[in-house]
C-alpha cells in the first residue's frame, strides 16, 4: 500500500490503479477505501484505469491515513498536494458531495498543479431555512465531536440529510455502522470545507483559474442543480451538466465515461 507524508507529517494512505495522467478522487462525508461507496466504486472503474493513473485515498482521520490536530481545510489541501507531488506533480481532480467542496478549495489553492477540475453535487444551499439548519448542525456537531461521541456525530449527520430521528436506533444496527462511527469525527472536516452556512461558494468559484465541470443529477435534490448552475456561472472556465436520472448516489457506469470525455478533451 503506497503512502505519502503530508506537510504536517501526517501519513496519507492510497490506492493507485491504471496508467496515464494522474486523476485524484476526493471522497465525501464518511467515505474511505474500506467500504463500498460512490468514490470507492469510481476508484475501481476499469474504464478510468484505461485512461488515467487513478488515485483513491483515505482522507486524514479515516481508514489507514493518520490525523494530526488541529484540523484545518488547508491541511487537507496539503494532503492532496502531497499525493499529486508523489505522482508526477500535476493531476486532474474530481470530488463528490462534500469532497467536491474540498476539491474546489484545493483547485483554487494549488492552481497550476491542477489540470482540470470536475465535481459532483457539492451540497451547497442558499435557502435561508437550510442555512439556519446548517448553523445549528455545525454548533451541535462541534460539541459532540469535542466530547468524542463519534456515533452521535454520525446520527446527527444522518438526521440533517433527512433520516427521521426514530429510525436512528435501527440504523445503528446497519452492517456499515461501525465503519461510519470510526470516522464520525471527520464529519467536522467536511463541515469546515462547506463553510459556516454551506451557502453556494460563488466567491471561491470565481477564483478558480482552471477549467471545471460541475455535475448534478436530474433525480437528485433540486437545490443541488441550483448550486451547480451558480457555481459553473461563477467559474471563469466553468461548464455545467445535469446527468439524466441520477440521484446524489451517482452511478459509476454513467459518471466514468463523462469524466474520461471531459478530462481528455482539448
Amino acid at each position: 500500500m503506497p503512502t505519502v507524508t503530508s506537510k504536517d507529517g501526517t501519513i496519507i494512505a492510497y490506492n493507485r490503479s491504471g496508467t496515464g495522467p494522474t486523476l485524484v478522487l476526493v471522497g465525501g462525508a464518511l467515505e474511505y477505501r474500506a467500504w463500498v461507496s460512490e468514490s470507492s466504486t469510481l476508484g475501481g472503474s476499469p474504464l478510468l484505469a484505461e485512461h488515467f493513473t487513478v488515485i483513491q485515498y483515505d482522507r486524514r482521520g479515516r481508514g489507514e491515513s493518520g490525523d494530526t490536530p488541529p484540523y484545518a481545510v488547508d491541511r487537507e489541501i496539503e494532503d492532496i498536494e502531497a499525493l499529486i507531488n508523489a505522482e508526477g506533480g500535476s493531476a486532474y481532480l474530481f470530488g463528490i458531495s462534500s469532497g467536491a467542496a474540498l476539491a474546489l478549495h484545493a483547485a483554487v489553492k494549488l492552481d497550476s498543479k491542477i489540470k482540470k477540475l470536475a465535481i459532483y453535487e457539492a451540497p451547497y444551499n442558499d435557502d435561508e431555512t437550510a442555512r439556519k439548519a446548517w448553523r445549528e448542525y455545525r454548533a451541535n456537531l462541534d460539541q459532540i465531536v469535542a466530547e468524542g461521541r463519534k456515533g452521535d456525530a454520525v446520527g446527527l449527520f444522518m438526521m440533517l440529510v433527512g433520516m427521521p430521528p426514530d429510525h436512528l436506533e435501527a440504523m445503528r444496527q446497519h452492517p456499515l455502522w461501525g465503519n461510519w462511527e470510526a470516522v464520525g469525527h471527520t464529519l467536522a472536516y467536511d463541515a469546515a470545507a462547506l463553510g459556516a452556512e454551506a451557502a453556494v461558494a460563488t466567491d471561491l468559484a470565481a477564483k478558480l483559474k482552471v477549467p471545471a465541470l460541475v455535475l448534478d443529477g436530474s433525480a437528485s435534490y433540486p437545490f443541488m442543480h441550483t448550486a451547480a448552475v451558480a457555481l459553473a456561472e461563477a467559474m471563469p472556465q466553468g461548464q455545467q451538466r445535469t446527468l439524466e436520472g441520477q440521484t446524489h448516489e451517482v452511478s459509476t457506469d454513467v459518471l466514468a465515461p463523462i469524466l474520461v470525455e471531459y478530462f481528455e478533451a482539448r
